[in-house]
This record gives C-alpha cells, structure tokens and sequence, in this order.
C-alpha cells in the first residue's frame, strides 16, 4: 500500500519532489534524487533524512554550503513545515503533510539576550534597539504581568524623568507587527487592561 502523506520540497517553479525515501540525495550530479542546476551546487551537496515521522537536513560538507531559513547548517537539522532550504542558489519549501493544519500553531519566539539574537518560528527578526530591549525583558518576566512603570524603567533605564504612555503604547505596536502573526489578534504579547502587559510561554493560552 502506497505512504500517504509524503513530505516534499517545493523548488520555485512549483515543482514537487517526494521525500519518499529513507534518504534523499541533493546535488549537481544526476545521480541524485533532487539534481540542482547551480553551478554553486556540489555534486554531492546535501541529504534529507527521515528518521520516523522526523526529517533533517545534513549538508555533505559541500562548498557554499546549506541553508536553512537564511542561516548555514552545520551537522543535521530538523526540518519543519513551511521551512526553506537552500542549496546553490535554489531555494526550496520544505512542506510535511502531517504538520496540523486545523488550528494556527502557537508562534515559538526564541530570545537569545548574550548573542542579540530574537528569532520567530526559527527566522531571525531584525528588531530596533528599544524593540530588542522590550522583547528581552517581556521574555524574561513571560507570564507575569509587567507595568507600564516597570517597562519605562527597563527600556528606558537612561531617562530618570519617566517615560509616557504613548511611548510604551507605540513601542508595544511596532513590536507586535514583528513578532505576531496578526498584530491586531496578538497570541504573544498581551494587554492585560489596567494593568499592563504580558508576553504569553508556550503552555499558556489567553483567557477570553
């Protein structure tokens, strides 16, 4: 009986490429079961490997490199829906039919303060310094309800007159249309009315 629910990578021309097997080859040469016209492409360029209802992508130490979401691969990666990969100059999306396609997923925001790093669903944001700072201290305090006055205090530490309201207010909106899906129905960071904001973990969901 033929598998049902095969993930594929989509190239740009719309093309679909079964992950059917254990291992799939990607690479200039022929031989492979996904050929890659670049002339930045090795022969032998890349895998995607199915280990159960995992897939990773593990680059053969080719020459220019792997891509996944517009960063280099170094040893193997767990590939998720919607990701893309890129090898040479082509850059692919990787689709899993098994992904849960129900209900929008709950957005996973990695803050990593020490690198200066904010990444949403595993792609790297670029944030404004007082964006950086807001997003790194509601994500310390994820959770917890943080005041318009501790927010002033955090973000703008250098100002000792205090900070109004509208600067929070504008600096919450430009945030929100960086890390949420709709800006306008926010699943992260949250009003919580009189009292401030929150910025929502994993295992928490906004109560109506």
């Amino acid at each position: 009986m033929p598998e049902t629910n095969v993930p594929y990578l989509e190239d740009p021309l719309g093309n679909e490429h079964m992950l059917d097997f254990d291992i799939t080859h990607l690479g200039r040469s022929v031989e492979n079961e996904v050929v890659i016209i670049s002339n930045r492409a090795s022969r032998e360029h890349a895998i995607i490997r199915r280990d159960g209802r995992k897939v990773f992508l593990e680059d053969l130490n080719s020459t220019n490199g792997t891509f996944l979401n517009g960063e280099r691969v170094l040893g193997s990666a767990q590939l998720r829906d919607g990701d893309e990969v890129m090898v040479g100059e082509v850059v692919f999306k990787f689709h899993d039919p098994d992904t849960t396609t129900r209900e929008t997923p709950f957005p996973e925001l990695e803050v990593n303060v020490e690198a200066g790093e904010v990444r949403l669903n595993r792609r790297r944001l670029s944030l404004s310094p007082k964006e950086f700072a807001l997003v790194a201290y509601l994500y310390e305090n994820r959770g917890k309800v943080c005041s318009k006055d501790d927010i002033g205090r955090a973000v703008w530490s250098e100002y000792q007159s205090g900070i109004f309201d509208y600067q929070i207010e504008n600096l919450v909106r430009r945030l929100r249309t960086k890390i949420e899906i709709d800006p306008n129905d926010p699943q992260l960071l949250v009003t919580v009315r009189g009292l401030g904001y929150k910025m929502l973990g994993k295992m928490e969901e906004t109560v109506e």
